[in-house]
């Protein structure tokens, strides 16, 4: 935030932030339209329609106090607490809807301060003949309200804040201390009238009352000590206003019959110890509300122009003016004055006011959520003063989105579809997002971390029988060829998890560190457009054997332990893979199922064919085998593929091992077709290699288990299959069941 929202003569204390976010609380709907609500839902109803209210603007009362209390919080208000939290992009587009609704709002008052004139104007009428319109008295007023900010600028509106909030508090006094001559008989607290408005029709009518908790916030660059003010300011103007609203509504129930509170938008008069007091509050409550809007809206739009939300230099300079020595945002109120005139002129801004419910609500509800996610993200640089409870963020979250679609399907969908244009169209402008990348990292961290640590404790009552990969491999040749890393990011796609390491043969340095950071950027980079699952890292180690060790240690990042490795070498350059093969008993002793993938210039081909070769002792592979061609047609790239089995046994043996392939692919529900099971009479003189050259050599992937004791024939082992594809060769640590 640039420093030009730092106010030179930022002096104002907790009461300012108290009288603002109070005057509007208690506002003209608590004049105009409390009665009519208590009338229509009775006070049981009404009661409802506070706590319902309070359950959203209490959590964000008190999370803005925690959020306001771990950042220097400068000009902007809610607007600058969205966006240092969500980034600018969100900030952005909840600042320039949060700014039309105060704007807004600042016409919706005029307009109220207009209604107290009415029984001024009725008397005009009937003894002079002069229809004096009440739009007409907004217009004057809204002039002579422009002229006052304009001049004099907040120090003179704070001024006259502390008047209207002293009549307000006397008039609402006069209304607890009157009794109407016309109360009910009947005291019931849950008696309407005979048709009344639905409940959350009423609330979407009072709940604007609720909406000054950000009018406290818009004052922040005006503060002397933000985070000392801003929760203790709204926090207790938040329960205040709980605690009179709940008196007012139970002294209206008792008072006056339903009729009468739903037919008179001025009842209060006839309720109250002075009538007259009534409209002079009205009249109090609509100034105090007028000004505590025109004095933050611009300062909101203000902040947004320091921030350069807008695609225009000049207007985002324009905005962003402050007055010399008191930094007040001149152009930012001419702009509001302007909105405010227009609406006024047009007089019926019923539309418009749901709209500002809406935006007040979705301002209200990504507050919360803020706050939640910060709880949740455990960031050791989210340190406030002040902490509320993660939570009571998140009800007043869920409750603020909930309530929109509640209040009105239509309305919550349009405003949210705004926002989210302006989002659009600010993300194409600007693209910074500043701490809405860092705070979702921290939440899927905080997640990942949990999710681990619950697999781990919940490993030793995993059934051995539900098998699922948790593979690694290691390469030099990441570069070079592909193979590898496609087989482990098809395998870990939908079913497992893999972890691919790309293998540095050096010694650990401040050189080969550099390096491996510089590989993993790369690897990263490539694996972007492949559809990868699969956690990439680097090893530094002097040799394979020492790269192994350390590898096949490593829990894994699943939070279990990983239970399979892949080796790779190219058919026509092994390389160190006589090497690697030396570490085989190293493997071995910690269990894993090894499995050595011979890549062919041909690749995978089309990804369609693979090819299964069972022999007669391959009793403990062939399962797995048999599972990860299964599993590999859960990738899209295998979707199309085709599995056929190959089966070498004696020829006495063929028609029992047929009965129990095609018993275990049914069982199994394996998605294998009866006719691509070949059962090949085996023979002591055969050339089994020669036979899978010949019925393999087009097939995209070629599976061939091997035992242990194959091993020491070395690399011949996996070669010598002329020009089939890539093979991917097994060895299972034991059965697997395919269930």
């Amino acid at each position: 935030m640039s420093s030009n929202l730092l106010h030179k003569k930022a002096n104002f204390g907790t009461w300012p932030v108290f009288l603002t976010a109070i005057s509007t609380i208690l506002g003209a709907i608590l004049f105009l339209r409390f009665g009519w609500a208590v009338g229509n839902v009775g006070f049981v109803g009404v009661l409802g329609i506070i706590l319902l209210g309070h359950l959203i603007t209490i959590p964000t009362a008190l999370a803005v106090a925690e959020i306001a209390t771990n950042q220097k919080v400068q000009g902007g208000g809610a607007y600058y607490i969205i966006s240092r939290s969500f980034g600018m992009n969100v900030g952005g587009a909840i600042g320039i809807t949060l700014y039309l609704s105060q704007a807004i709002s600042v016409a919706f008052y005029v307009i109220a301060f207009a209604e107290a004139f009415e029984p001024i104007l009725d008397i005009i009428q009937e003894n002079f003949g002069l229809v004096i319109p009440k739009r007409l008295i907004a217009l004057v007023f809204m002039a002579l309200l422009s002229f006052l900010i304009l001049t004099r600028g907040a120090s003179v509106g704070m001024k006259a804040l502390y008047v209207v909030v002293g009549i307000l508090v006397s008039s609402i006094l006069f209304f607890f201390l009157g009794q109407s001559a016309e109360a009910p008989t009947d005291s019931s607290f849950t008696k309407t009238v005979s048709d009344p408005e639905p409940f959350f029709y009423v609330f979407a009518v009072i709940f604007p009352a609720f909406t000054g908790l950000a009018a406290g916030l818009g004052l922040s660059g005006d503060l002397k000590d933000p985070k000392t003010s801003i929760p203790r300011g709204t926090i207790m103007a938040t329960l205040v206003g709980l605690i009179v609203y709940i008196f007012v509504a139970y002294k209206m129930s008792i008072s006056v019959s339903p009729e009468d509170l739903v037919n008179d938008q001025l009842i209060m008069q006839k309720i109250a110890l002075w009538g007259p007091i009534i409209l002079i509050g009205l009249a109090a409550a609509a100034l105090s509300s007028a000004l505590g809007s025109i004095l933050v809206a611009p300062r909101t739009l203000q902040a947004i122009g320091v921030d350069k939300i807008f695609p225009n230099e000049k207007a985002n300079k324009w905005l962003g003016f402050g007055r010399t020595g008191s930094n007040e945002p001149v152009y930012s109120t001419v702009i509001t004055v302007v909105i405010a005139f227009f609406f006024i002129a047009i007089g019926d801004i019923n539309f418009v006011a749901k709209i500002i419910s809406m935006f007040f609500m979705v301002t209200y509800g990504a507050i919360c959520m803020i706050s939640f996610l910060e709880h949740f993200a455990a960031d050791p640089s989210y340190r406030p003063t002040f902490r509320s409870r993660w939570y009571i963020s998140l009800i007043g979250a869920v409750m603020s989105f909930w309530v929109m679609f509640k209040m009105h399907t239509g309305y919550a969908l349009l405003s949210l579809i705004i926002m989210g244009l302006i989002y659009v169209y600010i993300s194409k402008q600007k693209t910074e997002k500043l701490g809405l990348g860092n705070l979702f990292r921290g939440v899927v961290f905080q997640l990942s971390r949990q999710l681990q640590v619950f697999m781990q404790q919940a490993d030793k009552d995993t059934d051995e029988n539900s098998w699922r990969p948790f593979i690694i491999c290691i390469s030099k040749d990441s570069f070079k060829r592909r193979s590898a890393f496609d087989m482990i990011r098809w395998v870990s796609f939908k079913y497992g998890f893999g972890t691919y390491f790309h293998f540095i043969q050096e010694y650990l340095n401040a050189d080969t560190s550099r390096e491996s950071k510089e590989v993993l950027e790369r690897l990263i980079n490539l694996s972007h457009g492949a559809r990868s699952r699969v956690y990439l890292d680097t090893i530094i180690s002097p040799s394979y054997t020492s790269a192994i060790a350390q590898t096949i240690q490593l829990q894994g990042i699943s939070g279990k332990g990983n239970n399979m490795i892949l080796l790779e070498f190219s058919r026509t350059d092994p390389g160190d893979f006589e090497q690697i093969l030396g570490n085989f008993k190293l493997l071995k002793t910690t269990n894993l199922d090894v499995c050595v993938l011979n890549s062919s210039y041909k690749g995978f081909g089309y990804k369609k064919d693979i090819h299964i070769w069972i022999t007669s002792e391959d009793y403990e592979n062939a399962n797995l085998m048999i599972l990860l061609a299964y599993i590999l047609l859960g990738h899209p790239e295998w979707s199309k593929g085709v599995i056929k089995i190959f089966a070498l046994y004696p020829k006495k043996n063929i028609e029992a091992q047929r009965a129990k392939l095609l018993d275990l692919i049914r069982t199994g529900r394996l998605p294998i077709s009866p006719e691509n099971i070949d059962l090949i009479p085996q023979e002591e003189t055969q050339n089994y290699k020669a036979i899978i050259s010949e019925k393999s050599i087009d097939s995209d992937l070629t599976i061939i288990g091997f035992r242990d004791k194959d091993i020491v024939k070395g690399i011949s082992l996996f070669t010598g299959f002329g020009d089939v594809g890539n093979i991917l060769f097994i060895n299972s640590d034991k059965q697997k069941e395919i269930k």
